[in-house]
């Protein structure tokens, strides 16, 4: 993956390479750092709650298989300051290998500096270079800046609706009221 460098200010003193940040494939190493942001996107999601061990289980099966998946995540130096989860599956109203963007955050204190751009552009041209033919993504109705963030980058509103059975346990739903004509 390409890095994506900032550029030097106004005095054009050349950046250490700790100043850097760059949008790479993440690693087993980066495993701890995951589920740390992790743990603070579920924690404002209303549909989720953090669990380390379930965040890490994940975050392992997806880097041991990647058939399944891809991570990477925006970093400063060796610092982990956010990063994106791609999930794969075939899809066939469109014909080919398509992804979920499961996961983007940044870290909390981090936010508002562009991150989030950096590594949607990363992904977006990765899933682009892998010939994908698609990215779906779910985010909170309320979160606006997610919102606004994924239509600035060309993402629309679907006429699809999520629905979720979740096994294995109760459900943390609202009811679904249908209309039948």
């Amino acid at each position: 993956m390409e890095a994506r460098l900032e550029k030097p200010g106004r005095s054009q003193v050349p950046l250490r390479p700790q100043q850097l940040l760059r949008v790479r494939e993440a690693r087993l190493a980066d495993l701890d750092a995951m589920a740390r942001l992790l743990a603070s996107l579920f924690k404002q999601e209303s549909d989720f709650s953090p669990s380390a061990a379930k965040q890490r289980r994940a975050l392992e099966l997806i880097l041991a298989q990647p058939s399944v998946g891809q991570l990477f995540v925006i970093t400063r130096g060796e610092t982990v300051l956010g990063m994106v989860s791609l999930l794969f599956t075939i899809s066939t109203a469109e014909g080919g290998k398509v992804a979920w963007l499961e996961d983007l955050v940044v870290r909390p204190d981090q936010r508002g500096r562009g991150l989030g751009t950096r590594l949607l552009r990363a992904v977006v041209d990765w899933a682009r270079r892998k010939g994908l033919a698609r990215i779906t993504l779910l985010t909170d109705a309320d979160n606006a800046g997610a919102r606004r963030l994924y239509v600035r980058h060309g993402f629309s509103v679907s006429a699809m609706q999520p629905l979720r059975l979740h096994l294995g346990r109760k459900p943390h739903v609202r009811p679904l009221t249908l209309t039948l004509e």
